[in-house]
């Protein structure tokens, strides 16, 4: 059964989830802080009604946000082993974009984590999310690098 309002919610959560894992690698914001921040202020709220004409952030499935946050503040360790282990010999997570960082961070832990979700819809998924921030070439990186890491996680 297909369930379009469900799977908008969740492609609105992987976003939310980017952004929020941003937020925290760049000013370092505590977990619990991060997460009221964007239950109270973000998930599902007008954006700058001047700026934009009153946009909403689009309706997220907030459980599904707080487990891939949740998830890749727990696992990071893990998780940065794992995508590091694919990016090409003399790249290093350093060298990645922030955002992208955030990308292919919360992409593994969903393919690590999350075996309710398709590899396949996991990795599309965050394709699309890289297509919000970068070129067509980013998002195939992104899809090789998850694809990867999909075939270790999942095999």
């Amino acid at each position: 059964m297909n369930h379009p309002a469900r799977s908008q919610a969740r492609s609105a959560a992987r976003l939310a989830a980017v952004q929020a894992l941003y937020q925290q690698h760049m000013e370092g914001t505590s977990l619990p802080r991060l997460l009221d921040e964007f239950h109270q202020h973000r998930l599902g709220r007008t954006i700058d009604e001047d700026a934009f004409d009153a946009a909403e952030y689009a309706d997220a499935e907030v459980p599904f946000f707080d487990d891939v946050v949740r998830g890749v503040d727990a696992r990071r360790d893990e998780i940065d082993a794992l995508v590091a282990s694919k990016l090409a010999s003399g790249w290093s997570l350093a060298r990645l974009d922030k955002t992208m960082l955030q990308i292919l961070r919360a992409g593994a832990y969903e393919l690590l984590a999350r075996a309710d979700v398709p590899s396949a819809v996991t990795i599309n998924e965050y394709v699309e999310v890289a297509k919000a921030f970068f070129d067509d070439g980013q998002a195939k990186f992104v899809n090789g690098i998850l694809d990867a890491v999909a075939k270790d996680a999942r095999g």
